[in-house]
C-alpha cells in the first residue's frame, strides 16, 4: 500500500528535524518536497527532498509532486499566515496540518506524532506551557484541595489539571448538579480511580460556606467560582456583587477558618480600571483577598489574573462556531476590537504554577502575549470552517454591532499604579501596587452586598463607582440600567 505523500512547508529545523524522524523511524508517510518563502533556499536539496518554491505555489507543487497531505513547520507562523495557507490548501484539495509551537522546538520535542489539525489556538499563535510538575506535586500530593465553580469549564480543567499531582482528596464544588455531574463523569473518563467528592453549594451563601468548612478542611483552595458575562452583569449587578465580592468573601473565610495553606483568586483583565460592573466586582474582589493577605494569619492568599480562555463555556470561539454551524453572521463589536487570549490548557497549568510560588498578598499576571483582533479571530474561524473569504476582503459573514455596555475597545492586563516584576516563571508577572494601598473594607463590604440583597440598583451602582472612583460605572451609564 502506497504512503501518502506529504508536502512541508517550511525548510527549516522544525522542517528538517519531521524528515529526519519520519526517515529514520520509517514512519507511514513519505515527505516528498519542501516549500519555503526563503529566496535563497529555493531550488536547493535539503535532507534529500527538493524545495520547489514558496507558499503562494502551494497548489502547483502538490499537483507537481503528487502531494497527499500538507504540513506546516513553521513554528513562527502566526494567524495571518496559517489562514493563507488554510485557504490554499482547501484550493489544492489536500489537508492542512502543523507542528507543535517555538517552545517545542526549543526543547526539542518536535515529533511527528504531534502533528496536528490547524485548530483556533494555532491561528492565535499561542505556546504549550513547560509545566513543571515536580514542584507543583510537591504542594499537591497528599493534600486536600477544594476547587469552587468546578462545574465550569475553568474549574473543570484546573481539576483536571490538579489530578495528575496526586492530591489525597479533590473536592468539586459547584452551584450547577448537572455541570459538576457532567464534569466529574468528564474527568472519570481518565482517572477512573480519582479521589473526587462533589458538593453542591453556593458561595454566596456564609451559612453554608461556614458549615462546609469543617467538613471539607481544604489544605488548597482555587477560587474559580464567579459571574464573568459582562453585558448581563450589567443588567443584573446585584447577582455580580453578591457572587463575585460576597462569594469570595465567603470562601475567604472558609479558607482561613480551617487554616488552609494557600488560597488562589482567579481574576480576569476586565479588573484592570473596570468600565464593567463584572469588572468592578472581580477587582473590589482582588481587594477582599489582598485584604485578607495584609491582616495575616496562616494562609497565604494570592490572586491569579489573567484574559480571555480560549474554549471556556461563554467564550468568544464556542459562540462563533455555533453561529457559523447555523449559518448565522458573526457579530463583531468594532473592527479594532482586541482581547488577550489563552488556551484554556494554558490558563490551568500556570494557575497551578502561580500558586506554587505561594507569596501571600501577591498578584500573579499570566503572560498573555500580544492581544488579539477580534476581527482577524472571525476572518480565522470563518476559514477554517470551510467559509472562504470574497474576492474583496469584504466578509459579509461578519456584522459590526457596536460597543455593548460596559465593554471596552482594548484590555489592559495591569494598573498604572502597579508596578510589573518577574517571577521565577517567565510566562508569570507579579503586579506590586505603588503607594498606599487601600483595599476594601469589611464596612463597605457589608454595605454593598446589603444593597444587592435589597435590589437597589441605582445606589449599588453609585456606591461600586464611589469606591473604585469610577463615574462610568454609576447610574444612567447605560441604556436601562435604573429599570428596575
Amino acid at each position: 500500500m502506497r504512503k501518502p505523500r506529504v508536502l512541508i512547508i517550511g525548510a527549516g529545523s522544525a522542517g528538517r528535524s519531521l524528515v529526519d524522524e519520519i526517515q529514520a523511524k520509517d514512519l507511514p508517510v513519505e515527505p516528498v518536497a519542501f516549500l519555503d518563502d526563503d529566496p535563497a533556499l529555493q531550488g536547493s536539496t535539503v535532507c534529500g527532498l527538493p524545495v520547489t518554491g514558496g507558499t503562494e505555489d502551494l497548489k502547483a507543487a502538490c499537483d507537481t509532486v503528487g502531494a497527499d497531505q500538507i504540513l506546516l513547520a513553521i513554528p513562527s507562523a502566526g494567524g495571518p499566515l496559517i489562514r493563507r495557507l488554510v485557504l490554499l490548501a482547501k484550493k489544492a484539495g489536500r489537508p492542512l496540518r502543523i507542528v507543535p509551537g517555538l517552545r517545542d522546538i526549543i526543547l526539542g520535542d518536535v515529533s511527528f506524532q504531534q502533528v496536528a489539525e490547524v485548530r483556533p489556538e494555532h491561528l492565535l499563535g499561542r505556546e504549550s506551557v513547560d509545566f513543571q510538575e515536580e514542584p507543583a506535586r510537591r504542594v499537591v500530593s497528599g493534600r486536600t484541595v477544594l476547587v469552587t465553580g468546578a462545574g465550569g469549564s475553568i474549574g473543570g480543567e484546573l481539576c483536571r489539571r490538579l489530578l495528575p499531582l496526586e492530591p489525597a482528596r479533590l473536592i468539586m464544588l459547584g452551584r450547577g448538579e448537572n455541570s459538576l455531574f457532567e464534569m466529574e463523569a468528564s474527568l472519570r473518563n481518565d482517572f477512573p480511580q480519582a479521589p473526587l467528592q462533589l458538593v453542591v453549594a453556593d458561595v454566596r451563601d456564609s451559612k453554608r460556606m461556614s458549615v462546609l468548612a469543617g467538613r471539607m478542611a481544604p489544605d488548597l483552595v482555587l477560587h474559580a467560582a464567579a459571574h464573568k458575562h459582562v453585558p448581563l452583569m450589567e443588567d443584573n449587578p446585584e447577582e455580580a456583587v453578591m457572587v463575585n465580592v460576597g462569594g469570595t468573601a465567603n470562601v475567604v473565610d472558609l479558607a482561613r477558618t480551617v487554616g488552609a495553606e494557600r488560597f488562589v483568586l482567579i481574576s480576569t483583565d476586565k479588573a484592570v480600571e473596570p468600565s464593567s460592573v463584572m469588572g468592578a466586582t472581580k477587582k473590589l474582589a482582588e481587594e477582599v483577598v489582598r485584604r485578607a493577605a495584609a491582616e495575616g494569619g496562616g494562609t497565604r492568599m494570592m490572586t491569579v489574573r489573567f484574559g480571555n480562555v480560549l474554549g471556556s463555556r461563554g467564550s468568544v470561539i464556542p459562540f462563533f462556531k455555533r453561529r457559523i454551524e447555523a449559518g448565522l453572521p458573526l457579530p463583531v463589536t468594532h473592527p479594532d476590537m482586541t482581547r488577550y487570549f489563552m488556551t484554556i490548557k494554558e490558563a490551568a497549568l500556570l494557575v497551578i504554577e502561580a500558586m506554587v510560588l505561594g507569596e501571600s498578598g501577591a498578584t500573579y499576571i499570566l503572560e498573555m502575549g500580544e492581544p488579539v483582533s477580534i476581527l482577524e479571530l472571525a476572518k480565522n474561524l470563518l476559514v477554517l470552517s470551510g467559509v472562504a473569504a470574497s474576492d474583496d476582503d469584504s466578509w459579509p459573514q461578519i456584522d459590526f454591532t457596536g460597543l455593548r455596555p460596559g465593554e471596552k475597545m482594548h484590555e489592559a492586563l495591569h494598573e498604572p499604579r502597579e508596578r510589573i516584576l518577574p517571577s521565577a516563571n517567565p510566562l508569570i508577572r507579579k503586579a506590586v501596587i505603588q503607594g498606599p494601598d487601600e483595599p476594601l473594607g469589611p464596612s463597605d463590604q457589608e454595605a454593598l452586598l446589603e444593597l444587592a440583597a435589597q435590589g437597589d440598583i441605582p445606589q449599588l451602582r453609585r456606591l461600586l463607582a464611589d469606591l473604585l472612583d469610577s463615574p462610568v460605572l454609576g447610574p444612567g451609564t447605560g441604556d436601562d440600567h435604573d429599570r428596575q
